[in-house]
């Protein structure tokens, strides 16, 4: 059995439930033979029991203790164990088959999100995606760990209708028709079933996407008063979901009265048969013991194929769904478009809308008045805001980042967000995370993110535990861990945004020089207002108003090289109090930069100003 998650889950069809599920199958093949051949065994095992002990006990009328009797019951042992040792192998590989199946769908689902960027929260409601994953991928295990023990109950009824056939004729015709009569009555119910618990899914994806959105707008609720408003939704939504909820379990509460109702007429029906032919003497008493046996084991398999059933109704409904995920298209990029061409290593990165230009071989500092102002540029040089094409007015070598491959475009621009998000596990899987780090490059990038104290307050070090979002380290260190594990990915492109916020002067002063260090000869912006850190890049970008309006080193902006009104705005930013009484707004008259306040690099790309 492959270790999961799996390295490729594969590109499933997308035409509906039956072509998916069978996909999925052939996926694993492997060991959903294993657990169908697993079930064979143990309910063939369980089939043959009580024609044994009928032969036994003719066998001990007859003959008294002697070897038949003897060998009967060295075969009933034998049945037992290997019946006993299929059970437990074919268990194994039952929850094998679940958890393989949707812990690929869940890979898919996950898969597409992620690469569908807006698109996906565009077309679909957030609780449709969380409820594909959460729910709807371990109904369609469900099918799979079924399965064998459906097949196995198959087969054993086709073992007994032939041993029963045997015994008499008219009890095996009471098996071979009586069975499937059993069965059909209980498949009338599936229908009405699968109906009611669609409904159900579509009321409880409904409540979670209503959820979601309130989580994301709590503030805004909170700041407008809107909680009782959303109490009042979010409680009636509920009750929806208890009364589809309700009408699933009274549907499911009649088949499972009838699935032990119906196969209980039938033992009835068949030992009183065999009673009257017993009594006749058509049959022995071993016989009638047989029929018994097999009248008490037949409602096993009717068990498990209600079961079956049951879970194929649940696996097409949760398949539907997730499909509607796995439909989704992409936004734009995310697929290389015929023609085109990937710029070469070291193309600069340049922000049509802003002037930022990011080149190859230079640490930047990205400067501005305004907090969210950069943190819109640092969101489109990453790409981050396609939901259309116009919407990321950015271009790599010439190159619109729109054209790009989305996986390509990942691998080689990072962007690390200024309030980063840690997963739980251990620390050096979280800090490498596109895996092929040596123990030395963790280490290293620790020491350059100054976060030694983060590997000594974890137990274990790199191999001990992260927390769930890392709560159980400081805000600081937090970023610090997000630091290293950005550095780790050694990014052609790489954008920090305050990546030094949360930490004090001291830290601050050591991460800034050991930063520049280690990204020299790599393109780096670092959207920043220290001047800890700007004292140690090789340029400083300052945008006012949406718009480069100069650049330069952070001594030539501080002594006004560029003119004494970006070096007014320039010191007011970075916290100088040299101009304490004249507002940003006022220190600058112009948003467009001119030949007397840009200071142009050494060179200058396409595009930059």
């Amino acid at each position: 059995m492959r270790q999961l998650p799996l390295a490729d889950p594969g590109t499933p069809p997308l035409r509906g439930p039956a072509p998916y599920l069978w996909w999925m199958a052939r996926r694993q093949w492997g060991i959903l033979l294993t657990a169908v051949a697993c079930g064979v065994v143990q309910f063939a095992c369980q089939a043959f029991l009580p024609y044994l002990t009928g032969r036994a006990i003719d066998d001990g009328l007859a003959d008294g203790f002697g070897p038949a009797l003897l060998q009967a019951a060295g075969l009933l042992l034998a049945l037992g164990l290997v019946s006993a040792a299929a059970s437990a192998v074919g268990h194994r590989y039952d929850v094998a088959n679940w958890l393989r199946a949707a812990f690929t769908t869940s890979q898919l689902v996950g898969r597409t999100a992620a690469r569908s960027g807006d698109a996906i929260t565009a077309e679909l409601p957030t609780g449709e995606v969380v409820s594909a994953v959460a729910n709807d991928a371990l109904r369609v295990g469900e099918v799979y760990a079924s399965l064998a023990r459906f097949v196995g109950s198959v087969v054993a009824y086709a073992a007994v209708a032939v041993l029963m056939l045997q015994v008499s004729v008219q009890l095996g015709l009471v098996v071979l028709l009586g069975l499937p009569a059993v069965a059909g009555v209980l498949a009338l119910l599936v229908r009405p079933l699968q109906r009611r618990q669609t409904a159900q899914r579509e009321a409880s994806g409904r409540l979670t996407t209503l959820g979601a959105d309130t989580v994301s707008g709590l503030r805004v609720l909170r700041g407008i008063g809107g909680e009782n408003v959303f109490t009042g939704r979010y409680r009636e939504q509920s009750q929806l979901v208890r009364r589809r909820g309700v009408e699933v379990a009274v549907t499911q509460s009649w088949l499972d009265a009838l699935q032990v109702l119906l196969p209980g007429v039938f033992v009835v029906a068949l030992v009183w048969l065999g009673a009257h032919m017993a009594l006749a003497g058509t049959i022995t008493p071993g016989q009638l013991v047989t029929t018994y046996g097999y009248a008490a084991f037949l409602g096993w398999p009717v068990q498990n194929a209600t079961q079956f059933l049951q879970a194929t109704t649940r696996a097409v409904v949760g398949t539907r769904k997730v499909l509607t995920v796995l439909r989704v298209v992409p936004a734009a990029g995310t697929a290389p478009r015929n023609g085109t061409v990937m710029p070469p290593a070291g193309s600069p990165l340049v922000d049509e809308a802003s002037g930022v230009t990011v080149e190859a071989g230079r640490v930047v500092a990205l400067v501005s008045a305004d907090p969210d102002e950069s943190a819109r540029i640092a969101t489109r040089l990453g790409r981050f805001d396609d939901a259309e094409e116009s919407a990321t007015p950015v271009t790599l070598g010439g190159v619109p980042l729109a054209t790009l491959p989305l996986a390509e475009l990942r691998r080689r621009v990072v962007v690390a967000e200024a309030m980063p998000q840690l997963f739980s596990g251990p620390l050096a899987e979280g800090l490498d995370v596109r895996g092929g780090a040596t123990r030395d490059d963790l280490l290293t990038a620790i020491g350059l993110a100054d976060a030694q104290d983060v590997l000594d307050s974890v137990p274990d070090g790199l191999d001990g535990e992260l927390t769930e979002k890392g709560r159980s380290l400081s805000g600081g260190q937090r970023q610090r861990v997000a630091l290293a594990r950005a550095l780790l990915t050694q990014a052609e492109v790489l954008v920090l945004v305050e990546p030094t916020s949360a930490v004090d002067a001291h830290t601050e002063a050591r991460i800034a020089a050991r930063l520049a260090d280690a990204r020299r000869g790599r393109a780096t912006l670092v959207v920043t207002a220290s001047p800890l850190v700007l004292d140690h890049v090789d340029e400083v970008q300052l945008v006012h108003d949406g718009r480069l309006v100069a650049r330069g080193t952070h001594a030539e902006l501080l002594d006004g090289a560029a003119g004494p009104q970006v070096a007014a705005t320039y010191r007011r930013v970075v916290g100088r109090n040299l101009d304490d009484d004249l507002p940003v707004e006022e220190t600058f008259e112009a948003a467009e930069p001119d030949a007397r306040t840009l200071t142009q690099p050494t060179t200058t790309p396409g595009g930059a100003a």
